[in-house]
């Protein structure tokens, strides 16, 4: 599927669309390949009347028509980039088109008519990756970036390919293989019993390389949530308008609304961005001895997503429920919420039904509490500034984010192996012992960036990208 510079693939000249189906005015077409530009000067006509693209300048626009057998297909903008100073490195063209679907695949045939191949699926930055441009975790970044449906995923996702911490991996590891060449070095004289390396340099560096490593695994928590959105479970007893909280916040009639207990059987799930964080929301069943089995089920799994929430709404029906009562819900659910990163918000719902707040409730200071009213939306605001408070956003702005699963699982071995070199200090290991762990840790530091790689890595990265990047 992909290529090496090894492989005769390389020199292939790749195409596709690159924007999305559907309406919309406008399309574009990707070449890149060492015969863009030859492909290119048998199919576009220049309405400057210049005829050769490799005398038009890089980084120009250019008008013109695309031609198959003499018969117009589309007047087009024509953009050219020059190697290196493209996206992928090589010579590309992009061709902005009407985006007529009959047009897009006419212009694609006359391209592979041409001499041009059918791209794969995250071709275009897979050469990029190989020529240079960008290093794998920033490749990774790509993808996320065009998947970002927040200002904070977005942000996140350009930082890292924009360097990110990658820069932090590849001096880390570029100083680990300096003292990596000095302990083989040891191993060329180990019958002369000399040491090359200082070990308490080493060990410095060891901490140091710990010390990032830490930071950057603790960071994934928030990075990942951050990525996919972060989970807030809507608890609480039946019929105390959990479902209908759960359609003003989305502000769309998402869940059955009923007075019959037990309505909502299974978890609900729906997300929404509140100034720039994505949050998902889930309803769950109501909590209470289930009537029957289906039901049962359904308040297991509520209680499965409140051990996955990063947030926990707890719904009461303020004109019924004791504080007691409340109490005695969070004791029973303690080994469920209790999590130093987890947050529980108390939310007493039908105000609308009282003519003041029950005294005591005021004054229930344990948890953050809300007076709501579901039913005609009133305070809904109040929650999505609490929801907001309850994010720690200076974490995103003061320090690097991992979002990347094979990422946190690579910087973890990472750990385990910086352990085992000083564990090997500590008992007086020999060089060549040291080495191996050595090598590990530099392979895991080197596999997030590709400075190490295998062909799996490789296929299962790209292949998760559109055709047309």
């Amino acid at each position: 599927m992909f290529y090496d510079k090894s492989d005769h693939s390389a020199n292939k000249t790749i195409c596709a669309i690159a924007t999305p189906q559907g309406s919309g005015a406008i399309a574009i077409i990707r070449l890149s390949g060492h015969l863009s530009f030859e492909i290119i000067n048998k199919v576009f006509v220049s309405k400057s009347g210049k005829t050769d693209i490799n005398t038009y300048k890089s980084h120009t626009i250019h008008f013109g028509t695309i031609e198959d057998s003499g018969d117009v297909v589309d007047e087009v903008l024509l953009s050219i980039f020059k190697s290196p100073n493209s996206y992928t490195g090589e010579d590309a063209v992009e061709i902005s088109c009407h985006a007529s679907e009959y047009i897009q695949q006419r212009i694609l045939e006359t391209l592979i008519k041409n001499g041009a191949s059918p791209a794969t699926a995250g071709e275009f930055t897979f050469r990029a990756f190989m020529n240079g441009k960008l290093d794998l975790s920033q490749a990774e970044a790509v993808a996320d970036l065009i998947a970002s449906n927040s200002e904070t995923s977005h942000k996140i996702a350009l930082d890292q390919m924009r360097g990110g911490y990658s820069g932090i991996i590849k001096e880390l590891r570029r100083q680990l293989v300096d003292f990596a060449s000095l302990i083989e070095l040891e191993l060329d004289f180990s019958e002369e019993d000399v040491e090359f390396a200082d070990r308490s340099e080493l060990i410095d560096l060891l901490d140091k390389i710990d010390t990032e490593v830490k930071k950057l695994i603790a960071s994934f928590k928030l990075g990942n949530v951050m990525k996919h959105g972060i989970p807030v479970a809507i608890i609480g007893k039946p019929n105390v308008g959990k479902s209908t909280l759960l359609n003003a916040i989305l502000n769309e009639e998402k869940a059955i609304v009923s007075d019959i207990p037990g309505t909502t059987r299974d978890v609900i799930e729906d997300t929404i961005a509140i100034d720039g964080l994505t949050f998902r929301f889930i309803d769950t069943a109501g909590l209470r001895d289930a009537a029957d089995k289906i039901e049962s089920i359904g308040i297991e799994r509520t209680k499965e997503k409140i051990k996955q929430a990063a947030i926990v709404l707890y719904v009461f029906d303020i004109g019924i429920t004791t504080i007691e009562e409340i109490e005695q819900v969070i004791s029973e659910y303690k080994e469920l919420i209790e999590d130093e990163n987890k947050k529980m918000i108390l939310i007493g719902n039908k105000i609308d039904q009282l003519v003041e707040i029950p005294h005591g409730f005021t004054e229930f200071v344990e948890l953050d509490t809300l007076f709501i009213s579901a039913k005609r939306k009133e305070n809904i605001h109040e929650i999505a500034e609490y929801l907001n408070k309850s994010v720690n956003q200076n974490n995103i702005q003061d320090q690097a984010i991992v979002s990347n699963i094979r990422h946190y699982e690579s910087l973890s071995k990472v750990t385990e192996d910086i352990e085992k070199i000083k564990a090997g200090f500590e008992q007086g290991l020999p060089s060549d012992l040291l080495s191996i762990d050595i090598r590990n840790a530099l392979y895991y530091l080197g596999e997030i960036t590709g400075e190490v790689t295998t062909d799996e890595i490789l296929g299962n990265i790209f292949g998760k990208f559109c055709i047309g990047k």
